[in-house]
């Protein structure tokens, strides 16, 4: 099956390079999605009603929650625009969240020793509907969704970049969704596979992204990188060693505090019995802790908590890791929202650059 046209023009007309990577991080997608409404309503403003996030980035990378969000805002309808707006993302969790992490699944360790917390059959299902027979090669704009397959025992990443070195890699999104989304006691491991033309089958057995990469920020980059290596025509004259060609927005999806619980020398004294019944129970015990999270979350998706913090986020001042404490700081540049309007005036004069050299050339 064809792809479809890009949305994008080739970054070789232009000055830069952009990225856009979503976390993991199940209904919290709610938040990045928040983050995503306000960034299109912006580039609206600037270039017109039509104006949508797959038309300013070279590539989308998203990983479990995200590598759904990534589908759903690069997949084309029947008209070639994105199946769904940015502003459209949070209604789509509010909606469905209830359905998906449904109250009356089997809770705490019953669900560890019967099996997967969901049964994932909603989800499947809903995923199938929204993106039907779309492959990965159809999208508006590359995209790059990581996945672990257990068989293999080592990551699949499926990237537009690769559809054509690897045909098999060309499966539906639906399947790449459901298996970037199938978190290990959480949702069920999916099995597919996919045949390319000349009758050569490959099979995935795969769970959650997250196991490889969480933040699929690096996974994207590398694979435009070795794009620019391998003399990829859409990013000649382009030296891969200049990062400041890169510009990357990276959407998380709220982080735990970190409380610093051991040390590597208290960890240098432990033997097998103070590595269970220290951080390996602690690491079930935070596993849990996120499922507890999403059961929370899910009993309030209509009244909109999410939604709240995820509001307040955007009017929170503007924060940079300090390298020295690994802690976030204030920075004096404004709120969030402040640099997502940052944001949306230089991605609309890099896609008005793009348009003026290549009409030019």
């Amino acid at each position: 099956m064809e792809g479809a046209k890009s949305s994008t023009l080739a970054p070789t007309y232009g000055n830069l390079i952009t990225v856009l990577s979503i976390d993991g991080g199940g209904i919290r997608g709610i938040i990045p999605g928040r983050m995503l409404g306000f960034l299109e309503t912006e580039l609206q403003k600037l270039d017109g009603e039509d104006a949508r996030i797959a038309d300013y980035f070279d590539v989308v990378a998203g990983t479990s929650t995200g590598g759904l969000v990534t589908a759903m805002l690069t997949a084309p309808d029947e008209n070639n625009r994105p199946i769904m707006n940015a502003n459209d993302i949070v209604d789509f969790y509010l909606e469905h969240c209830p359905k998906i992490f449904p109250q009356d699944s089997t809770n705490g360790v019953e669900a560890a020793i019967l099996g997967p917390k969901y049964d994932g059959k909603y989800l499947h299902e809903l995923i199938k509907e929204k993106l039907g027979d779309k492959l990965l090669n159809q999208t508006l704009t590359k995209v790059v969704i990581p996945t672990f397959d257990l068989k293999k025992f080592q990551p699949t990443i499926f990237s537009g970049y690769e559809v054509k070195n690897n045909p098999n890699l060309d499966a539906l999104l639906s399947d790449i969704c459901i298996a970037t989304s199938a978190a290990p006691t959480y949702l069920p491991a999916y099995y597919f596979k996919t045949e390319d033309s000349s009758g050569n089958v490959a099979e995935f057995n795969l769970i959650d992204g997250g196991v490889a990469a969480n933040n699929p920020t690096l996974v994207a980059m590398n694979e435009v990188t070795r794009n620019i290596v391998q003399g990829d025509p859409r990013y000649l004259h382009i030296n891969p060693r200049k990062s400041d060609r890169f510009l990357v927005i990276s959407l998380g999806t709220g982080s735990a505090k970190n409380e610093g619980k051991y040390t590597a020398e208290e960890a240098a004294k432990w033997g097998s019995l103070a590595w269970i019944f220290g951080p390996l129970l602690s690491i079930y015990s935070e596993a849990r802790r996120h499922i507890n999270f999403a059961n929370v979350f899910s009993r309030y998706c209509n009244r909109g908590k999410l939604v709240e913090f995820a509001e307040k986020l955007l009017n929170k001042p503007v924060s940079r890791v300090n390298l020295d404490t690994g802690v976030y700081e204030p920075t004096n540049q404004g709120t969030n929202a402040d640099a997502l309007k940052r944001m949306a005036q230089i991605l609309s004069k890099e896609k008005q650059l793009r348009y003026l050299r290549s009409a030019s050339t």
